[in-house]
């Protein structure tokens, strides 16, 4: 068996992107690029500034793909605590058996069959962080696309800053080779992660999940709906997202929009 055949996937995953980071943050400072001008006129603050975010970044993606982004309990509860759940929530609500974990989803909530748990409110499944992203780590999921995008743009304009395009064509690909295919590969990683952080700011302002924008017409709650049942209003939907105020069950929320709807 191969040895990294023993290695989980996170693993794996995570540390390709630790290397990939500080390879491509090598590349920069080691080119004749406006980063490695800066250190040698002895101009520190935005070199330590760009190296400060790289590590933040790092540190975030790290945090984001190891934590619990928001498990269901599958321990087994006490009958009075089961009644006390089930009275809180609305008849009217279709709640369902997990037919892999047998809890009791709340809403929202969807099994993930690569972690092998059920999630609380859902999104997706990210392979880049072998992990979910779910109701406790999505604000920070959302957080890591904008520091990432910082650092990427300004990446992508320092390995720009370092081509030249006077040298003779073998001479430039020795000398710039490197540095070009990091430069492609910022650019490819800009565009994607733009497009995952504009389309998840949109899904947060509508309070909706990756999960339900793509699965409404199977997903029976949203099914009942002609309208988001948990669209609060921008302001209210990012306030609660970023803070978690006001707080509550969403099955709460369900309920009053469908009593608004009825009236």
């Amino acid at each position: 068996m191969a040895p990294w055949a023993l290695v989980s996937p996170g693993v794996l995953v995570r540390t390709g992107h630790t290397v990939l980071t500080w390879g491509i943050t090598l590349v920069l400072f080691l080119h004749d690029t406006e980063l490695r001008q800066w250190e040698e006129q002895g101009e520190l603050l935005l070199p330590l500034t760009f190296l400060l975010l790289v590590l933040a970044s790092l540190l975030l993606y790290l945090a984001v793909s190891l934590m619990d982004p928001g498990y269901v309990n599958t321990q087994p509860q006490p009958q009075e605590s089961k009644d006390e759940q089930m009275a809180m929530v609305p008849q009217a609500i279709p709640l369902r058996r997990c037919r892999y974990c047998l809890v009791l989803q709340p809403l929202r909530a969807r099994h993930c069959r690569d972690c092998r748990r059920c999630i609380r409110r859902y999104d997706h499944h990210c392979p880049w962080m072998e992990n979910c992203v779910g109701e406790r780590n999505h604000p920070l999921f959302v957080a890591y696309l904008v520091l990432q995008l910082v650092v990427l743009l300004w990446g992508l304009y320092l390995a720009w800053s370092g081509l030249r395009f006077s040298q003779p064509w073998g001479l430039w690909l020795r000398s710039s080779g490197l540095l070009f295919a990091t430069f492609l590969l910022l650019s490819l990683f800009s565009l994607v992660v733009s497009l995952l952080l504009a389309s998840h700011l949109y899904l947060v302002a509508s309070n909706t999940t990756t999960w339900e924008f793509i699965s409404a017409h199977r997903i029976a709650y949203l099914r009942q709906r002609t309208s988001n049942p948990f669209d609060r209003g921008l302001t209210r939907n990012l306030v609660h997202f970023f803070c978690g105020w006001p707080s509550g069950p969403w099955e709460s929320l369900w309920e009053e929009e469908g009593s608004s709807q009825a009236v």
